[in-house]
């Protein structure tokens, strides 16, 4: 069946078509049924009149998803609107050697009705943003697992195929049907990739907007000279002592989370472990460029590399704390806008230790889907702790967040009582557990995981053997 029927309603010398019906026959296209315009052709004002409703929608529903007080970011509104001209010019190709209603007033029928035909997709996905805020999602879509991407590109099926049945209504041929496609799949890929921004932006109350790292040459000159004075600070082993050496990596500038988190850890390393002088805290964060080595793959290679050049890497312990956003992929995300970094894996982590041959490890990793790191990186002298297991989220990562849930009750809380990692894992779960259950965390427990190789254990009593004296 033809996706553009012979409109019954109109009278036959009727040119144009009321505004409402523009709307109802788009809406009708948006499920995938036939729109019944026959030769008709929108004016601009009805254009115009569709687009506002769609923009009124999008950015009412929108500041819904938003939870607080929020600020409408103008470019990150504007950006995607490329999308829309490069899609007109695809289908005015498309429609260019249409046998009947090609031409100018084809593209404007298609224009018309696609932008109707986008309300009830649009609906559905700021719903789920809705519900997503106000922690209403299922587990099943709140997980972000297959069944949420599944949905996700369904969506987007949804609407090529919508596109595709309207500009096959007004005559377009099997060859402009396959560019058509081509071009609202690379459109909707594109803006995806390069404009991810919503034009919501969460803005609390009493909070600066959140500083930007500028690039300059002053910022580069003072980001090696900052590097150059935490290597060059690292104190040397002692003989015959366990020392402690840190390395503190937080490589996710857009949440203020992360760098208090890590900032926490460097010094709880430092004044409980007796490691002071022997932590390297790699951070990425607008005000930290020209104070703290930045938080990157080869940073983070370069920086075992000096751990190791300094401590007995045969005898002393090294204490790798990771704190980002994590993925189901279990890379440890990165950002440092307009820096382009490289999430983190596993992997890269586990050789530069291997490389720089340290033996004894304690490894702790507070982000989402972190269990999935305790396979590559567990081993006999190693201690690896994550804030959940590989199928579930951990808490506490927001922009308000002090802490998060797994840094606060292990680190900051559990660690202050006990030198003993072990213990302080085992105290911190029931902790975990019931914070999460009081925060209403909608896919269900994180589950935080532990792996101790039997060949570390002697070291670690040896290590809180010599720190006891100090409680």
């Amino acid at each position: 069946m033809n996706a553009l029927q012979a409109d019954p309603v109109a009278a036959p010398g009727d040119r144009f078509l009321p505004w409402w019906r523009w709307l109802a026959e788009g809406l009708r296209a948006g499920l995938l049924l036939p729109a019944r315009v026959g030769g008709h052709r929108p004016t601009p004002w009805q254009v115009a009149a569709l687009v506002l409703l769609l923009t009124a929608v999008e950015l009412g529903l929108g500041r819904l998803e938003i939870a607080g007080p929020a600020r409408f970011d103008l470019q990150a509104w504007l950006a995607p609107w490329w999308g829309t001209a490069a899609l007109l010019l695809v289908v005015w190709w498309a429609l260019a050697g249409a046998a009947r209603a090609g031409g100018s007033a084809g593209l404007a029928a298609w224009f018309a009705l696609w932008t109707a035909a986008l309300l009830p997709v649009t609906l559905v996905s700021l719903g789920l943003g809705i519900a997503q805020t106000q922690e209403r999602l299922p587990a099943w879509l709140a997980g972000g697992g297959w069944t949420a991407w599944a949905l996700y590109f369904g969506l987007w099926g949804w609407l090529v195929v919508a596109g595709l049945r309207l500009a096959w209504g007004l005559g377009a041929r099997p060859a402009g049907l396959a560019g058509l496609a081509a071009g609202l799949l690379g459109v909707f890929a594109l803006t995806a990739w390069q404009f991810p921004d919503r034009p919501w932006v969460a803005q609390p109350a009493g909070l600066p907007d959140a500083p930007r790292l500028e690039l300059s040459q002053e910022t580069f000159e003072a980001q090696q000279a900052a590097w150059q004075r935490a290597v060059d600070g690292l104190a040397a082993q002692r003989e015959d002592v366990v020392d402690v050496y840190g390395l503190v990596f937080a490589p996710y500038a857009g949440e203020d989370v992360f760098l208090r988190e890590s900032g926490m850890v460097a010094s709880l390393l430092a004044e409980r472990f007796d490691a002071r002088g022997r932590v390297l805290h790699l951070v990425n964060h607008a005000t930290t460029a020209t104070t703290h080595p930045w938080a990157t793959p080869l940073n983070l290679r370069r920086a075992v590399q000096a751990l190791a050049a300094r401590m007995d890497t045969g005898r002393d312990l090294l204490v790798v704390y990771l704190t980002s956003h994590g993925a189901s992929d279990h890379r440890l995300a990165a950002s440092h806008w307009p820096l382009a970094v490289q999430p983190l894996s596993p992997g890269e982590l586990r050789d530069a230790l291997d490389q720089a041959g340290i033996r004894h490890r304690v490894i702790a990793v507070s982000a989402c889907y972190s269990g999935g790191w305790i396979g590559p990186l567990a081993g006999e002298r190693s201690l690896v702790m994550t804030a959940a297991d590989a199928m579930h989220t951990s808490y506490g990562c927001g922009r308000l967040s002090e802490l998060t849930f797994f840094g606060r009750a292990v680190f900051d809380e559990q660690l202050r009582r006990t030198h003993s990692f072990e213990a302080a894992f085992g105290q911190a779960v029931p902790l975990i557990r019931e914070r999460e259950v009081q925060a209403g965390k909608p896919d269900g427990f994180s589950n935080p995981q532990i792996s101790v190789g039997e060949g570390l254990r002697p070291l670690l009593g040896e290590l809180e053997q010599r720190l006891r004296p100090r409680d």
